[in-house]
């Protein structure tokens, strides 16, 4: 089974998704076909660049938990944007702790690790803090880091099924391999640990 690393901000778990199909083939698949008015335009395929924004909804969460994508615990988010002209992006949500910071803020509250005792202890993920007291700064950074359009998938129908499904999958690998390649810039910002 794939791991978090340095390297590794995201990746598809193709066991997870065939071991869990309520079909028999790909519990992601199963999802893509429960939002298939979302995956065609009047009844055409997609362009690359919205199925592959579409297909990432589809394959983490909140829409699928776990995902078929699964994003490291320490973002605090991994999403798809469209830019007005139609050019796709991942958007990439870093939490910074104060010491990160040129200039510390004196008296005021930092994010705080979360009280998960399963949890992969080299990849917090970062929470508000409990204590309301006194002021917080909880400060994030957002990477934008732009995809290639004709390094995505071009759907081959509009309709949930198989080809769907392997084109979604597809469309995810890609995705994936392109955050990873540039999992040195939230190892840069964070000081490649928490």
């Amino acid at each position: 089974m794939p791991e978090f690393g340095p390297r590794t901000l995201a990746y598809v778990d193709d066991a997870y998704d065939k071991s869990r199909a309520s079909d028999g083939h790909s519990r992601y698949g199963a999802y893509l076909a429960q939002h298939a008015h979302l995956l065609h335009d009047d009844d055409q395929p997609l362009t690359p660049v919205a199925f592959a924004s579409v297909a990432w909804m589809v394959a983490t969460s909140p829409i699928m938990y776990p995902g078929y994508v699964r994003i490291r615990p320490d973002l605090t988010d991994l999403t798809t944007t469209v830019s007005d002209d139609y050019r796709l992006a991942l958007r990439i949500t870093v939490p910074l702790r104060h010491h990160a910071l040129t200039r510390r803020p004196a008296r005021v509250l930092d994010w705080q690790a979360e009280h998960d005792p399963w949890a992969d202890r080299r990849w917090l993920a970062l929470e508000a803090p409990e204590q309301t007291d006194r002021p917080a700064l909880l400060t994030t950074a957002t990477l934008l880091i732009p995809v290639a359009t004709e390094r995505l998938t071009t759907p081959t129908t509009a309709a949930p099924g198989r080809a769907m499904t392997r084109d979604a999958k597809q469309a995810m690998r890609v995705l994936v391999e392109i955050v990873n390649a540039h999992a040195h810039l939230v190892n840069e910002l964070t000081g490649g640990a928490r």
